[in-house]
């Protein structure tokens, strides 16, 4: 099958593009870059040399891009995959976005967080968290690929609001990201002088995935979770970490918070249930589609704290598009991803 990738310059992009050569059913029909249309993509990312040796081309040409593909990744900022996914409407080509047009139920609710008109509200597309909504990537046409941050978030704490052991209110995430979670162009807060040994919170109370993590809580739980989310930037190249604190309800123990967990996870590839009183950390999960969850109770507080960590360039982004293309073209889901984290 013939897979294109829209913005392939960008860190998701040249992360596609790695995964995608190892992938045994993929050939690379086109890759884009308006910024640097006509050049070899090695002259930017040299590791590249010798497997991927193609020039970049526009998306200008998107229609006959179209033609050329069975599936088509739009690895660009917000704002670009509505008008892409508008154009290819009737078009027999499956599209994974990695950004965030088509992520939530509501239009308006994208508008209102990312400030920008929302120019095809009448497309609904499947969120693509394959672990949870498997059965709807199987028959989509557009897909929203999720976010890091949420998917690293919403992994770990479904199963217990699906269960019914944590109370709907008061849930704080506090999660961290590399750099590389920040994107490719340039930008003061990540120079090297900026983020090497330091360490902030940033988008407090306003970071845009706030209510994209809101909307699959609220689906597993039966009824609106509204959450305090805070990222903060590590100085890392990669990986997440999302701490994740919730209210248990009356009477829950460690027993049934286990089980929560194993009940929705146990079967599933790439989420390593790391158990009670086990950390995770982001080196044991570094360029691989892997999510580690450990979580504890403080009885004392009457709270469980459930952490998890991903890689944002693999899990929190190519990976998972790659992930979520096996299941929509019914290949075995874990197709070209089976490396083994990269350690140290």
């Amino acid at each position: 099958m013939k897979a294109s990738v829209i913005g392939a310059t960008g860190f998701a992009g040249a992360e596609l593009l790695r995964l995608l050569d190892g992938h045994p059913e993929v050939e690379l029909a086109a890759i884009t870059s308006e910024s640097s249309t006509g050049e070899n993509i090695t002259a930017m990312y040299p590791h590249l040399a010798s497997r991927i040796e193609t020039t970049l081309s526009s998306m200008k040409d998107i229609e006959q891009i179209a033609d050329n593909s069975d599936v088509i990744f739009i690895a660009l900022p917000h704002g670009h995959a509505m008008k892409i996914g508008r154009q290819l409407k009737t078009r027999n080509v499956k599209i994974v976005d990695l950004g965030g047009d088509y992520r939530f139920k509501d239009p308006k609710v994208f508008e209102a967080w990312y400030k920008v008109e929302h120019e095809d509200p009448e497309t609904k597309a499947v969120y693509g968290l394959t672990e949870l909504y498997r059965e709807q990537v199987r028959d989509a046409k557009i897909l929203a690929n999720p976010g890091c941050y949420t998917t690293c978030s919403i992994l770990a704490l479904v199963p217990l609001l699906n269960a019914g052991l944590i109370k709907t209110s008061g849930i704080i995430v506090d999660a961290k990201s590399g750099t590389t979670g920040a994107g490719r162009s340039l930008k003061l807060g990540s120079l090297y002088c900026s983020v090497n040994e330091n360490f902030h919170a940033y988008g407090v109370a306003s970071h845009r995935h706030t209510p994209e993590i809101e909307q699959v809580y609220s689906d597993y739980a039966g009824k609106d979770v509204i959450i305090q989310f805070t990222p903060h930037l590590l100085p890392v190249d990669r990986g997440i970490l999302a701490t994740c604190y919730a209210d248990l309800c009356e009477g829950v123990t460690a027993a049934q918070v286990s089980k929560a967990f194993a009940d929705m996870y146990a079967n599933e590839y790439f989420i390593r249930l790391r158990g009670q009183g086990v950390f995770p950390e982001i080196k044991n999960v570094r360029a691989s589609n892997y999510v580690d969850i450990g979580w504890q109770l403080d009885q004392r507080t009457g709270r469980v704290i459930v952490m998890s960590a991903l890689d944002n360039l693999v899990k929190g982004a190519a990976g998972q598009a790659v992930q979520n293309m096996n299941v929509m073209f019914g290949m075995q889901e874990n197709t070209g991803l089976t490396q083994l984290p990269i350690y140290p």
